[in-house]
């Protein structure tokens, strides 16, 4: 299949919340081609309507990096679609195979690209706020390769963002819990990004820049999972208690539809 069906494939899976099969089994696929994929299937979401608000980065755990041989983060690209109200509710029947994981997010008020200093990315951030992120493959029994994550969106299916704090606050070690109706199921802090949550956002404007894809004033960048994803199932509610900044949450609501594409 070419580039424009793996896209149309992909896109048609996470809009109707399908399991399709993989199609890379083996990681043949290049990086770039992985990216033309998911820029392709992201475009056919513009093009039905939906805004470009942000990215969200993947794989900033350096054990995790080293674990799938990288040598860098990997990306994916957020619409205003894929926002949940803080506190609010999403139907499960929007998923396939949903996990979450808590994040640090910032919000910036100036363009940010190109190879930056830390002072300088953070020069461009408006507010912090700890968030969720719903993350969901949509390949049959959550098999899947590296190619095949970041073609399908590096996973990422919603989010969701808590109270916004000013960027002074030093966000380096922050501590936080992921809770699962009311109770704990990871802890973790801000700093297991990379060392500081600040070397995502840098590491952000540089994949921006290569992509030709500059961030702009008003997007949100998801700066990864400071914790493991933990699943989640109809009727859970998930939380985040992030030290200093606070908290958020939402509630899976109804019954998973999971169904498989052909």
């Amino acid at each position: 299949m070419n580039s424009e069906a793996l896209a149309i494939r992909l896109d048609d899976a996470a809009r109707n919340a399908v399991e399709t099969p993989q199609f890379d089994s083996e990681g043949t696929l290049s990086l770039e081609q992985a990216y033309a994929i998911q820029r392709l299937s992201i475009q056919r979401r513009l093009t039905r309507g939906e805004q470009r608000i942000g990215v969200k980065m993947g794989f900033t755990s350096r054990a995790k990096m080293v674990q799938m041989g990288l040598s860098d983060v990997i990306w994916g690209r957020l619409t205003d679609a894929m926002l949940i109200e803080e506190g609010g509710s999403v139907e499960a029947s929007r998923f396939v195979h949903p996990r979450c994981e808590p994040e640090i997010a910032f919000i910036l008020k100036r363009e940010l690209s190109g190879i930056v200093t830390g002072p300088q990315a953070l020069a461009a951030v408006e507010a912090i706020a700890p968030a969720l992120e719903i993350i969901d493959s949509r390949y049959q029994n959550f098999r899947f390769t590296l190619p095949e994550v970041i073609a399908d969106n590096a996973s990422s299916s919603g989010l969701v963002i808590g109270p916004w704090n000013r960027p002074d606050i030093d966000f380096s070690n922050l501590g936080l819990t992921l809770n699962i109706n009311g109770q704990v199921a990871h802890t973790g802090s801000t700093a297991a990004l990379l060392g500081h949550p600040l070397r995502s956002l840098v590491a952000a404007a540089r994949l921006a820049e290569q992509a030709g894809e500059p961030l702009q004033p008003g997007w949100i960048v998801l700066a990864g999972g400071a914790t493991a994803a933990e699943w989640v199932h109809p009727g859970d509610y998930v939380s985040v208690e992030m030290q200093t900044l606070g908290s958020a949450g939402f509630h899976l609501a109804g019954i998973s539809q999971q169904r498989v594409s052909k």
